[in-house]
């Protein structure tokens, strides 16, 4: 409670009462002045809560004021953000009533396979980076010439091999070579299938196990690997640039030889480049050895891991 004097006066101006109390929630006319005084100066009072209330009500309405403006800048900011994230760039494809260039680009590229009556190429301008790239879970082959679609490929050097004439005091040895290249598999084995030399009844021993050349014993094995005995011979595989290519642990060791038909010989783990293998080829023969022809057939079977 505020308590103040207040006088009322009747329609003629005489004084009713004074010293009562006034209500906060009231609002009244008061006059204010001396206690002799019959007139003076009416003016409007508001009590202070009412005052209070007023004020929070304009605060508030400030802070709001302010929390829209915040609001409003925020949408005004994501507007922009979606007109930005949504405008993009497009070019007609190049085209005439006869001819269309589908996906074309300014930059890097190449042709996979480009042919003539005479002649087959293969191309490729500003790429970056060519060839494969690895890890031991992953690996990409890149450049301008890549395609996805798999592939492996074989050859043999020479279809015939000639050991000439065997001799019970020097070993006999001569060299094949094969290559294999596969791509977007996952590797591949080699197989050797076969005899070994043979004339009519008499059948040279083959090495079952790995071993060294021992000259005057019936001896025929292979390995794929460069050698220094019994003479210089042979050579390590070549796996080029991009080649993942290996030996077979049973083929792999210099100067010992071996022959099982069946046996995987070479493989790749993975997907790989060009390599080319030489096959080394030993034999050995006791004095007492027929003579004639001896021949030997020998299949290479290739086949690729998926």
């Amino acid at each position: 409670m505020l308590s103040v004097t207040r006088r009322y006066y009747n329609a003629k101006g005489y004084y009713l009462q004074q010293n009562s109390s006034l209500a906060q929630s009231e609002r009244q006319r008061v006059v204010f002045g001396g206690a002799n005084r019959t007139t003076g100066p009416a003016i409007e009072y508001t009590p202070p809560r009412v005052l209070i209330a007023k004020l929070s009500a304009i605060l508030d309405n400030k802070v709001m004021l302010k929390r829209l403006v915040g609001y409003f800048g925020a949408l005004v900011v994501l507007a922009v953000s979606v007109a930005l994230s949504s405008s993009y760039v497009s070019a007609e494809e190049p085209q005439s009533p006869n001819y269309k260039f589908s996906e074309s680009t300014l930059g890097a590229g190449g042709l996979i396979q480009s042919s003539s009556a005479n002649f087959q190429g293969r191309e490729t301008v500003g790429d970056v980076a060519v060839g494969n790239a690895n890890s031991s879970n992953y690996q990409i082959n890149a450049g301008g010439t890549t395609t996805h679609d798999p592939s492996l490929s074989f050859s043999v050097g020479s279809g015939s091999i000639n050991f000439g004439n065997f001799s019970a005091t020097n070993p006999t040895v001569t060299t094949s070579t094969f290559t294999v290249l596969n791509y977007t598999s996952h590797g591949y084995v080699v197989q050797m299938f076969g005899t070994p030399p043979t004339n009519g009844s008499t059948t040279i021993d083959p090495m079952t196990t790995a071993g060294p050349s021992t000259v005057g014993v019936s001896q025929f094995g292979i390995n794929l690997v460069a050698n220094t005995s019994p003479v210089s011979v042979g050579s390590n595989l070549n796996n080029g640039q991009f080649g993942f290519g290996q030996v077979a642990p049973n083929y792999s060791t210099p100067n010992q030889y071996r022959y099982v038909s069946g046996d995987t010989i070479a493989l790749a783990p993975k997907s790989s480049g060009l390599t080319t293998y030489t096959i080394t080829y030993l034999v050995n023969v006791p004095a007492l050895t027929p003579g004639g022809k001896y021949t030997s057939d020998q299949t290479l079977i290739v086949t690729g891991t998926y």
